[in-house]
């Protein structure tokens, strides 16, 4: 009794955390980051290793101008640059760029596969509840051991 009270009450705690992140804005340019959206804001743009700049209509145009590939961060015109899923309600993540427009759904959102001409549903909500089902059960198989031993007179 007492374990599923605490875990409830664990559970709320989780939640209220969860519900007070706020949501990812969208970031102006196709496979970034919210949280890099602003280095990609001005007219001319610096390759992110300093090895040279390019101008904003060369950015996700397919062909890689940066060795580190800051210019096709929504392509797969470059082997080292990487494509952010926003995947919201779900888990945003990273993936190589290579496997953008490849016909295979990466992105729960599908956001990966914009121009291929691959249909993926969008799957985040559904994945999100699994996801948040799966942590709850971790966390109460991990709570019943302490509140145990909590509970044993030394």
């Amino acid at each position: 009794m007492m374990a599923s009270g605490a875990s409830g009450l664990l559970w709320l705690v989780v939640l209220a955390l969860a519900s007070s992140v706020p949501p990812l804005s969208a970031s102006p340019v196709r496979g970034v980051s919210p949280n890099d959206g602003m280095y990609f804001m001005g007219t001319v743009i610096a390759c992110r290793d300093g090895s040279t700049t390019f101008t904003k209509d060369r950015l996700n145009d397919g062909y890689c101008d940066c060795p580190d590939g800051t210019d096709e961060p929504g392509t797969s015109a470059c082997p080292e640059s990487k494509f952010f899923c926003r995947n919201v309600g779900d888990m945003p993540h990273f993936l190589f760029s290579s496997r953008v427009n490849d016909n295979i759904c990466d992105c729960c959102d599908g956001s990966d596969e914009y121009d291929s001409g691959t249909y993926c549903p969008n799957t985040c909500r559904k994945d999100g509840i699994h996801l948040l089902t799966h942590r709850r059960t971790r966390i109460d198989r991990m709570e019943d051991p302490i509140l145990n031993f909590q509970g044993l007179s030394l």
